[in-house]
């Protein structure tokens, strides 16, 4: 008796939205085939505290076969896809090898968009991988360095400007975690500069952070930024980038520590899909997830552009992705569902939404329960516990976030001499050689 061939379901990213699909699929009689560019699981939402020294990078990420080492229909595979070719149902990897499926869900992610000015990336870093992070840590740390080491004030002052592009969450959180490290954390390691001659900026070109916040939480946000002692530049936009030089509309900052965190454009593989997309090249797909023309391709995540029941784009945020990948995969084990001729739209349940700005500071507005200060920090450091993945990682994070919290201390505090750090391939001064390759 001839055995009934298993569907083959390709899963295309690591991230939330994929790794839900697949762990949802692990009942359904199905082979499921996971590629990533990396080996890892990364929790994102606290890439900016590795990045400013206060978790390492084994707190937030986890290896993507360690997830799946118990789930027996589940081949990960290592790989960056390049191409997707639908009429022959198979997905093209950068070495030219090809991946049959008869199901694909694409949640590749997005990267930062840089607005056409793709030489800024050099200058100015975003916050999407580890290397990125460690890469951030560095300048900063060196900076500090530099600083300690530089007897007039003048010359030593861009070494302790910090500017962070874009007033999103990830922009927010990012100039709330280098205040905390450059004017209070770190300032009793220094003596040759005090705190007060730190700046940390937030430019934003829109005319309030956090656009999708209420207003009040966005000016409570600003509030506590300042306390902080940030600069909040509302309504500025950046116009030029160069080494260790931010050109506003109005001025100019000078700084090695420039971070972009203003706006993501999708993944390259969403445009060899036959699918129109938005202005950020994310796909236009059907009320059901799936390509309008191809019923078998589904794209979810921060690559998918969707709006929920008020017309609103719903956000590039893991509780999303998460609930697309839940949604996809309920499909796919149920034939009925996945074969009828109108399938159940998706629709997205929103549980809220937070963003940290420093140690017991925080918004977050919970269907429409706003609240600042404490509570929305202790309510934001439980949620993020929770969605880690894995028991050791939840409990050295929330260890970690103890004894910075009641010592103000960042152990995370080493330069490697990490070769990404400076802005030309090899280039180094006497300071970077002093470190060089060591721990």
């Amino acid at each position: 008796m001839e055995t009934k061939r298993k569907r083959e379901i390709v899963i295309i990213g690591g991230g939330f939205g994929g790794i839900k699909t697949a762990r949802m699929l692990a009942k359904a009689d199905v082979n499921i085939t996971l590629i990533d560019k990396t080996n890892h699981h990364l929790f994102q939402p606290l890439l900016y505290q590795v990045a400013t020294a206060a978790l390492s990078p084994g707190d937030i990420a986890v290896p993507i076969r360690g997830i799946f080492s118990k789930q027996k229909n589940v081949r990960v595979l290592l790989g960056e896809v390049t191409e997707v070719l639908e009429t022959q149902k198979v997905v093209r990897l950068k070495d030219d090898r090809l991946i049959p499926f008869d199901t694909l869900v694409v949640a590749c992610g997005a990267k930062y968009n840089y607005f056409g000015n793709h030489a800024w990336e050099k200058h100015a870093p975003g916050l999407k991988t580890i290397s990125d992070a460690l890469n951030i840590r560095e300048r900063i740390l060196i900076s500090l360095e530099k600083a300690d080491q530089t007897e007039s004030p003048e010359q030593r002052q861009k070494y302790l400007n910090f500017v962070v592009i874009g007033g999103g969450p990830t922009g927010v959180e990012m100039a709330g975690a280098i205040a905390e490290i450059a004017k209070r954390n770190m300032m009793r390691d220094y003596n040759n500069f005090s705190p007060d001659e730190t700046h940390v900026y937030l430019v934003e070109a829109g005319p309030r952070i956090l656009n999708g916040y209420d207003d009040s939480l966005s000016d409570k946000a600003v509030e506590m930024l300042q306390d902080l002692g940030v600069e909040v530049l509302q309504g500025t936009a950046v116009t030029h980038i160069e080494p260790e030089r931010v050109f506003l509309e109005e001025g100019v900052i000078e700084s090695p520590n420039i971070v972009w965190a203003a706006g993501v454009v999708a993944n390259e593989v969403i445009g060899s899909l036959d699918v129109e997309t938005d202005r950020a090249g994310r796909a236009l797909v059907a009320p059901d997830m799936s390509l309008p023309n191809h019923r078998d391709i589904f794209v979810i995540g921060d690559a998918v552009h969707m709006k929920d029941k008020e017309g609103n784009p719903l956000p590039a945020v893991a509780p999303v992705a998460m609930q697309q990948g839940k949604y996809v995969a309920n499909l796919i084990k149920n034939p009925a569902l996945y074969e009828a001729a109108v399938r159940e739209p998706f629709s997205y349940l929103d549980k809220g939404s937070m963003a940290t700005i420093g140690r017991a500071r925080a918004v977050a507005d919970i269907r429409g329960l706003k609240l600042s200060g404490f509570l929305a920090w202790a309510m934001w450091s439980v949620v993020h516990i929770l969605f880690l993945i894995g028991f050791r990682n939840r409990l050295h994070v929330f260890v970690e976030w103890m004894w910075h919290y009641f010592t103000y201390k960042r152990g995370v505090r080493l330069i490697t001499g990490r070769d990404e750090v400076t802005d030309e391939p090899g280039a180094s001064d006497d300071l970077m050689g002093a470190y060089r390759g060591k721990v």
